[in-house]
């Protein structure tokens, strides 16, 4: 019997991957993405937690991915390559 539902983004490479794909969906502004614009989406309304979101955001950035400031306010999409993102 189940109890629990899986969870789309407790990999942590599902989760950067969905971090990637928000980022690149938000006009930047100078380059870069204010965090709230990926956090919110991600939270509340994909439903995931705060430590998936931590560990998606640590993934993409060791990848690559994303460049995350080092006051935390905000990230920059760092060329995602063609199987990366979706095919819009």
């Amino acid at each position: 019997m189940k109890h629990a539902e899986p969870r789309p983004y407790a990999n942590p490479e599902a989760a950067a991957r969905k971090l990637v794909e928000l980022a690149a969906g938000v006009e930047p502004l100078d380059g870069r993405v204010h965090i709230e614009k990926i956090n919110a989406p991600f939270l509340f309304t994909l439903k995931a937690s705060g430590a998936e979101f931590g560990a998606g955001l640590r993934y993409a950035v060791e990848q690559g991915w994303l460049m995350l400031h080092e006051s935390g306010t905000y990230v920059k999409l760092l060329a995602p390559s063609e199987d990366l993102l979706p095919p819009q």
